[in-house]
């Protein structure tokens, strides 16, 4: 039986054997503890019997036109964030979602991923879903692609200025006209993202 909760601060020390895989981006355990404080909800983990990690996601809820560092100059530019969070570039985005090797092909990454999707329009009310995928990674561009994501547009050397990206959407039920998914026509680089840093 799999357990899907949230991730929770011993996940910290137990979850690095999912980590392991060359295709997983793995970061410091401040970056980590952000995503715990600032969006719990959007941090799950899949353990299996005896408390075994099988997999997590980390994700949050973002605009596009706005930058976190901006939040830190008054209360009042956090609430022009808040209002401004409900425009159309309002959205859920996946920085990892990884599963140990062992549990592969179960559907956990489609669990976890339909919980985002579903958080991330049922309770944010956001326009989109979008992650970011190697051009290479290809069981998991079509695994996204049977989950309904098309790729958005390819960010030149995305990851360590080496290997292209593929930003992969998925429009959810603000977004009727589904314009999120329109490809863009030409790749873009990494310094044309228009994305927070955390």
């Amino acid at each position: 039986m799999t357990t899907i909760r949230r991730f929770c601060c011993n996940d910290l020390l137990r979850f690095a054997s999912v980590n392991l895989d060359h295709l997983t981006e793995t970061f410091n355990m401040s970056f980590y503890m952000t995503y715990l404080a600032r969006w719990p909800d959007y941090f799950q983990v899949a353990e299996g019997p005896g408390n075994r990690v099988m997999g997590y996601k980390v994700c949050h809820v973002e605009d596009l036109n706005l930058k976190w560092d901006m939040l830190l100059i008054s209360y009042a530019v956090l609430v022009l964030y808040l209002n401004l969070g409900q425009g159309e570039s309002w959205h859920g985005h996946v920085t990892a979602v990884t599963i140990a090797p062992e549990y592969r092909r179960q559907q956990l990454a489609k669990k976890l991923m339909n919980l985002l999707e579903e958080i991330s329009d049922k309770i944010d009310k956001a326009y989109f879903v979008d992650l970011f995928v190697r051009a290479s990674n290809t069981p998991a561009i079509k695994m996204y692609e049977k989950l309904g994501y098309v790729i958005y547009r390819r960010v030149l050397r995305y990851y360590s200025g080496e290997e292209d990206g593929l930003d992969m959407r998925k429009a959810l039920s603000r977004d009727v006209e589904k314009k999120s998914m329109i490809p863009l026509k030409r790749p873009v680089r990494p310094d044309e993202l228009e994305y927070d840093s955390i």
